[in-house]
């Protein structure tokens, strides 16, 4: 048995020690195994179910959930801290030095009118720091891992403010049977389906955007309707 001191109410510095006890000698036999590529779905999979939680307005489930992401952090941290040293105190060093820098309205001199020039602020010094010389770049730099009609909504957004035009909503409903059309051709030719059905769905984001509604959230909520559907269905049988 390791050697561990049993409290009533723990910190994050307890969550430090407890990851760093399971990975290390006499731990967890699953914990010392993984990797940051091992549990990577995993961070991704609680940040989600945060998500889920702020939905459904469950305080207690936010608590939980909040957890298990801050566990995800402190576990990749530890990975990090046996390979190259680092804390989670460089950890958060590192944001707070981020969030210092990118409020300059707040901790500089700087004087803004409202939420608009606080975002775009934002966009200008986050490319800076991050040595976006060019629009492209700043398209480059989009998460790959992000959900893919909310990665072709950000590039899109991005792509809008650097100057690319995009058709009025009846323009955008015309592409969009247009990219329809290109799509059962290609069925009907056995052509490149998965480019073609690629094209529709950034399309449908674009036709999404202009009416201003959450392609995430109507894709969400289509799939909800259809379980409905789904469980009326059955329960008639």
């Amino acid at each position: 048995m390791v050697n561990f001191l049993y409290k009533a109410s723990y910190d994050v510095q307890d969550l430090v020690e407890i990851v760093k006890i399971l990975r290390g000698p006499g731990g967890c036999p699953w914990d010392q195994v993984q990797t940051h590529e091992s549990i990577c779905r995993d961070l991704l999979e609680e940040a989600y179910e945060v998500v889920d939680a702020i939905g459904q307005k469950d305080p207690a489930g936010i608590k939980e959930e909040l957890g298990d992401v801050l566990l995800q952090v402190v576990f990749h941290t530890g990975i990090e801290r046996e390979h190259n040293g680092l804390t989670l105190d460089q950890v958060a060093d590192g944001v707070c030095k981020k969030l210092i820098y990118r409020h300059p309205h707040v901790f500089g001199e700087v004087t803004v009118s409202g939420t608009d020039e606080v975002l775009s602020n934002w966009e200008v010094l986050k490319r800076a720091e991050k040595g976006q010389d060019t629009d492209t770049d700043a398209l480059q730099a989009v998460a790959r891992a992000l959900p893919a009609l909310w990665r072709a909504e950000k590039v899109q957004k991005k792509a809008e403010k650097a100057g690319t035009q995009w058709p009025d909503t009846a323009g955008q409903v015309d592409k969009l049977c247009g990219e329809t059309d290109r799509l059962r051709s290609a069925v009907q030719k056995q052509g490149d389906v998965q480019r073609a059905l690629g094209q529709l769905l950034f399309e449908t984001v674009a036709l999404a955007r202009r009416l201003g509604v959450d392609p995430e959230a109507a894709l969400t909520d289509a799939t909800d309707r259809f379980i409905c559907d789904f469980r009326a269905r059955v329960e008639q049988n």
